[in-house]
């Protein structure tokens, strides 16, 4: 029976297994290949006869680590045997729908091995970051090639349940039970596989405002004991984060969390005067990290309110820069957010007012925004050069180049990051369907779906690594050819702070 088109070849061992994935593959075809892929000749028959298809393998597997549960999925990243080692690159993007699906998924290297293995041999093979081990995997890989192909195996027996365990048939029965769910997952990732151009949106990631504040923590980590203290997030990006925290960087929300007498860094947003009167009371040894773009709207807003000007604050409630600059004129300065709320602003005196913005906000749509104070306030005056960040207006210019050629748009960023959501914006409003992703983990099969072109682009908070993980992950699906659309050369760089200057 031919696959339809959007169904994979799906490869199992035994034949409990493939009639467990035949059950939840419908449509599908399904190859016997018999333990340790003795029946290797059915499946060269099924790829010779559907040259284009994608192929799962997908059966059972023993854990080699704790933490794996009888019935629980492995997407295998890389299978590795005597023979060497095939990395599986699109398993995030699989393991991702598996999860949609309410399955429980990890990623991680599977080892082919050509016998049964029993503890002590698993925890050997475990040191090297095997999470599962089955008998027939790389074999099979080697017979499928270069078209794409996943691997995906249901636990049977853990660590402290061998096949020998008296739980192993209720084991088998749950991991049958997975077989049977992954069904709808291989299909959308079959449907999602084909060669494609991947466009990179240039510049993208880091900007220099980022690359010191984060460079200000590590130089800190590096020269002192952990822990190094840091008010908020010092970039609006999980990743970044979560590295610096493994490093000994402690994020707190406010001060009081912080020991007296304690470093502490103030993130790349920047904080109000109340926020540096509170740590010089308390003792605390502070090192600024903001961004010096951001300072220069600080500086702005303390000029115009010693002018006597009514200073109104183009950007969004609750972010950390708005929240940093409203601190610094708070009887003077007013939040407007939208067009629409400028119809209900009144002021001591219309004739002196005067406008800034929060530096990561689309030019666009902050533009809408000054137009509308200017129709009410004909006197209105604004900041002697933009307070939008050339970074941002660098990285949205190049999406808004790439959305034009794309059918998809992926920007790699944090939900809480302010100037990768307005990428998103950007490209959406160029009308191509665009998405933020936090990780590889986050990006929705179905999204790619008869995409032959990706526009790729990052935060200005987010690391290159996020989009080389996302190239590496589409390449898993097909042949990729990437070009790069790069509108502006970044040549700027920020002057770290004294108190981490190489002495």
């Amino acid at each position: 029976m031919k696959p339809p088109d959007d169904g994979p070849i799906a490869v199992s061992p035994l034949l409990l297994e493939a009639r467990s994935v035949r059950r939840g593959l419908a449509g599908g075809h399904v190859v016997l290949a018999g333990p340790h892929a003795r029946r290797s000749k059915r499946v060269a028959r099924a790829l010779r006869q559907y040259p284009d298809r994608p192929v799962a393998v997908a059966g059972v597997a023993g854990a080699l680590v704790h933490g794996l549960r009888p019935g629980d999925l492995v997407v295998a990243s890389e299978v590795r045997s005597a023979q060497g080692t095939h990395h599986c690159r699109s398993a995030p993007l699989l393991a991702a729908q598996l999860r949609k699906l309410g399955l429980t998924v990890h990623v991680g290297p599977m080892v082919e091995t050509d016998h049964v293995v029993w503890q002590p041999e698993g925890a050997r093979l475990a040191l090297d970051g095997a999470i599962a081990v089955d008998m027939e995997s790389a074999r099979l890989l080697d017979m499928i090639g270069s078209r794409p192909a996943a691997v995906v195996r249901a636990v049977v027996d853990t660590p402290t349940r061998s096949l020998l365990h008296p739980a192993t048939v209720p084991g088998g029965i749950a991991a049958l039970r997975s077989l049977r769910a992954v069904g709808p997952a291989l299909r959308r990732w079959a449907a999602a596989t084909g060669d494609r151009t991947v466009l990179l949106a240039g510049p993208r990631s880091f900007c220099a405002g980022v690359d010191r504040a984060v460079e200000i923590v590590e130089r800190l980590l590096d020269r002192h004991d952990p822990p190094i203290y840091v008010r908020k997030q010092i970039v609006h990006n999980s990743r970044v984060v979560g590295e610096l925290e493994r490093r000994g960087a402690v994020f707190v929300d406010e001060l009081d969390e912080v020991p007296e007498n304690a470093t502490v860094v103030f993130s790349a947003h920047g904080v109000s005067p109340a926020v540096r009167e509170a740590a010089e009371e308390r003792g605390l040894d502070v090192v600024d990290a903001t961004c010096p773009l951001v300072a220069k709207v600080h500086g702005e807003a303390r000029r115009f309110a010693r002018d006597g000007d009514t200073v109104f604050l183009i950007g969004h409630a609750g972010h950390e820069e708005v929240e940093g600059t409203l601190g610094e004129a708070p009887e003077r300065t007013v939040l407007v957010e939208r067009p629409e709320d400028v119809a209900g602003l009144e002021v001591e005196d219309p004739d002196r007012v005067a406008y800034l913005m929060q530096t990561t906000l689309a030019m666009d749509e902050a533009a809408g925004v000054v137009d509308a104070l200017r129709d009410r306030f004909p006197a209105l005056r604004g900041p002697g050069s933009d307070d939008i960040c050339y970074a941002t207006t660098n990285r949205q210019d190049a999406v808004r180049v790439v959305a034009r050629e794309s059918d998809v748009v992926l920007v790699a960023g944090s939900g809480n990051s302010s100037n990768s959501r307005r990428l998103v914006e950007v490209a959406q409003r160029e009308g191509t369907r665009a998405y933020l992703v936090d990780s590889v983990n986050e990006i929705d099969l179905d999204w790619l779906v008869g995409a032959r072109t990706v526009g790729l682009s990052a935060g200005a908070s987010a690391p290159t690594v996020l989009v080389d993980e996302i190239v590496d992950a589409l390449a898993g699906l097909g042949a990729v050819e990437t070009r790069e659309r790069t509108t502006a050369t970044e040549t700027v760089n920020f002057s770290l702070p004294k108190e981490v200057r190489h002495r």
